[in-house]
This record gives structure tokens, C-alpha cells and sequence, in this order.
């Protein structure tokens, strides 16, 4: 290639590329930097910002009306993202598995469903699930009722105990069409000759998906697990929309987002301050980031030496 071809071929990737970046620079990247330029300044009551260094994060951390807020929405988001990952993840790929397999009746059709709440808002399923659980007129008692185990229905979304995790079992339930898919289209993608070659070496189906298949998607599992760890860090609307800003009861199933919501702009008594909120969202993207970062540190590499 000429040298003149190379640069025209550059200007034509930076002419396709511009628009895609300003617009991810206008409303992602400077929003981002200007939340975290606002959490080291502080406001008076006539609007004026003065420096604070780090003075918003310590109280955020450290203070006493502050951290017992904070804290205990960083352990309901902790759980909240371990259920996803023990219930989540495991069935997505014991889903995705089942539908790799040939010949399997009705593939397309149980796909379809299972992805379908996935498209759904997240308001919408907030809602039909509330009535479902609602213990006053909710229809949850009653199918239990048809097994036999009409005893065994509480209003978990009322309780203390049980609100985080029954919300957790909601969100599973949306949006594990994501990872079945991901998991299955790695699936898909595993060379065919070689299970075949297991087959004529006498390998069962369980120790071709053990030995062959499950190596083979370890990737696809590792970014599963990090979307998963995203997603659940970022988690807002399905709470906000079940249990409000004040993620109740008693701050039970408060989670990041939330806490995020009532520092920035305020709910009930709580009045908003901007300045807050952003240290607030400061450290949920230092967690984010931390995560991510030990994902590729501590699994990534682990994984490319063992494609190696």
C-alpha cells in the first residue's frame, strides 16, 4: 500500500470513528469527568463551590451519619451481586447447554421466552411482580396453594430478611436470557471436529462438556462474570421502582444506586447535595473500576496463559 492510500484510509476511519466519539465524549466520558471533579468541592448556600480535597469521601466513609448509610448499601450490593452470581451465571449455562445440544424440540421456542423478559421495562416487572407477591391481593399464595405449599408464602418483599434477596430472584429471573445467550453462542463457536474426534475416542456428553466444551468458553464465562459485576454495581431501577428511593424496609434492600439517588437529589426529608452525590458516585466507579481491574489482573491473565 502507498503511503497516500495509508493516509486516505486514516482519514476515512477518523471520518467514520468522529461521530461515535463526540458523541460518547458529550454524554458519557465528560459528564463522568465532571461528576468526579464535583466530589471534591463543596458548596455554601448562596451556590458558590470551594475545594474540599477529600473532606466529602471521608465524611461519605468515616462520619457517622454518613458511613452506616453507606456501608450497609455496599453490603446489600455485595449480596445482591452474589446471588447473581450463584443463581444467574450457573443456570444460564446450564440453559445454554441444554439448548446446544442436537435435536432438541422446541429450541427456538423456549430461546424466545426465555429472553423475553430480558426486553421488558424494568418498571413493568417491578410492577407485575409486586402484585404477583402482594400478600392483600397478589396471586403468589395462591399457586403455591396448587402444589401444596400455600403455608410457605410470606410477603418477603415486606420483610427485612427477605426484601434484597426476593429482588435479587427478580432480577435473576429478568435477565437471565443475557447470559444464556452469550454462553450459548460460545458454545455454538466450539469446533466441531473436535468433540467429534471425543466421540470416536469413546468420551461421553458429560466429559466432552467437562474436558472440551467448558475449557473452551472459559472467555465467554469471564465476561459474564464481569458484565455481571457491572450491571449489579450500577443496579438502580428495579429497586427504585419495587421499593422507592428509600429502598425499604428500613433501608433493606438499599443499594448503591439508591443511596446514590437520595445523596444527589434528595428524597422526603433528605435534602440533595450535589457535591455529596458525586463522592457517592465517585466510589461506586473507584468499586466498579477496582473490580474490573482485578478481573483482568487475577482472571484475564490466568486465562490467555492457559489458551497459551
Amino acid at each position: 500500500m502507498q503511503p497516500a492510500d495509508r493516509n486516505i484510509g486514516r482519514w476515512q476511519l477518523a471520518a467514520f470513528l468522529a461521530p461515535a466519539l463526540l458523541i460518547y465524549a458529550l454524554f458519557s466520558a465528560l459528564p463522568l469527568v465532571d461528576t468526579l471533579r464535583q466530589g471534591f468541592f463543596s458548596s455554601d448556600d448562596a451556590g458558590r463551590q470551594t475545594f474540599a480535597g477529600l473532606a466529602n469521601f471521608r465524611t461519605v466513609l468515616f462520619d457517622a451519619d454518613w458511613s452506616m448509610a453507606f456501608w450497609n448499601a455496599m453490603r446489600n450490593n455485595l449480596l445482591f451481586f452474589a446471588i447473581h452470581m450463584l443463581l444467574q451465571n450457573p443456570i444460564g449455562l446450564l440453559l445454554a447447554t441444554l439448548f446446544s445440544l442436537k435435536g432438541l424440540r422446541g429450541a427456538r421456542t423456549y430461546r424466545t421466552l426465555i429472553f423475553l423478559p430480558t426486553l421488558l421495562s424494568v418498571v413493568i416487572i417491578g410492577f407485575i411482580w409486586q402484585l404477583i407477591l402482594s400478600p392483600l391481593w397478589g396471586v403468589g399464595e395462591r399457586l403455591l396453594g396448587t402444589v401444596g405449599a400455600a403455608g410457605l408464602f410470606q410477603p418477603w418483599l415486606g420483610q427485612e430478611g427477605t426484601a434484597l434477596a426476593t429482588l435479587a430472584l427478580i432480577s435473576v429471573w429478568q435477565y437471565i436470557g443475557i447470559p444464556t445467550m452469550l454462553i450459548y453462542a460460545a458454545l455454538l463457536a466450539v469446533p466441531e471436529e473436535i468433540v467429534e474426534a471425543a466421540h470416536v475416542e469413546g468420551a461421553g456428553a458429560l466429559r466432552i462438556f467437562w474436558d472440551i466444551k467448558l475449557p473452551l468458553i472459559y472467555p465467554t464465562l469471564g465476561l459474564v462474570t464481569i458484565l455481571t459485576f457491572v450491571a449489579n454495581f450500577n443496579a438502580f431501577d428495579l429497586i427504585y421502582s419495587v421499593k422507592g428511593a428509600l429502598a425499604g424496609p428500613n433501608y433493606a434492600s438499599d443499594i448503591l444506586g439508591t443511596l446514590f439517588y437520595r445523596t444527589f437529589f434528595g428524597y422526603q426529608a433528605q435534602v440533595g447535595n450535589a457535591n455529596m452525590g458525586a463522592a457517592v458516585a465517585t466510589l461506586m466507579f473507584l468499586v466498579i473500576l477496582l473490580g474490573v481491574g482485578a478481573y483482568f489482573v487475577g482472571v484475564q491473565r490466568r486465562l490467555s496463559r492457559y489458551a497459551l
